[in-house]
């Protein structure tokens, strides 16, 4: 193979991987980071419409799966810009991020909305950037349902994983999370809390606000820490 084909080879799988990953590379051996972006809504076990930014649970776990298998990658830097989306996998994505054995550092930038409030804490390390958003609210679901207690009861064991998945990876305690979620007075339509920037800090759901250079540079701290 000529070494023009095989830059065009290398082109085309870069364009596929952008294209179907959002990344460039998914395991460059040169590259001791993998970045994982989580973006628009989370797709579950429906296909959303082709018209929505969307994160695919299948493209997103067997990424994960790899990256755990890589020796050369030493850290993945998860960037969040999501609506939120399929509870089931986002919080299947969430358990994987927080069970790695790398060290795992993320970033909310635009938003981390409903469960990608699970999904930014689940790393190590979490920041956001000072205009983003996070809005904290109850599992609502769209569409018919049996008005029935048990379906009460099912909504509350879902919220109660999230709940506990939330508690066990933030500073934030169960008591102040539900108060979040249950106030009538900050969202327009809506049970729940919007929080911008240093408020999601101060409230125990993320470590610090931050960008881009002070999440990378934490992230080579934490592998030194590891290495260690």
């Amino acid at each position: 193979m000529s070494g023009q084909e095989e830059n065009r080879g290398t082109d085309e799988n870069t364009r596929q991987n952008i294209r179907e990953l959002g990344i460039n590379s998914i395991s460059n051996i040169k590259d001791d980071i993998q970045v994982l972006p989580i973006i628009g809504q989370i797709e579950g076990h429906e296909v959303l419409s082709p018209q929505t930014k969307t994160t695919k649970y299948e493209h997103v776990i067997p990424q994960l799966v790899s990256i755990e298998q890589n020796s050369n990658i030493k850290g993945v830097f998860v960037i969040l810009n999501t609506v939120g989306g399929d509870v089931e996998a986002g919080l299947a994505i969430a358990e994987m991020i927080n069970s790695l054995s790398k060290v795992t550092v993320s970033l909310v930038i635009g938003g981390g909305h409903s469960i990608g409030v699970p999904l930014a804490t689940s790393s190590d390390y979490s920041f956001i950037s000072p205009s983003a958003t996070m809005i904290v609210h109850p599992v609502r679901m769209n569409g018919m349902i049996i008005g029935v207690h048990q379906t009460f009861e099912y909504f509350n064991k879902i919220q109660d994983r999230i709940n506990e998945f939330i508690v066990r990876t933030s500073n934030i305690n169960r008591e102040k999370l539900t108060n979040f979620m249950l106030k009538t007075d900050k969202l327009l339509n809506d049970t729940g809390t919007m929080l911008v920037g240093r408020e999601a800090v101060e409230a125990g759901l993320i470590d610090e606000v931050g960008g881009i250079s002070r999440a990378i540079s934490k992230i080579h701290q934490l592998i030194d820490k590891q290495n260690k």
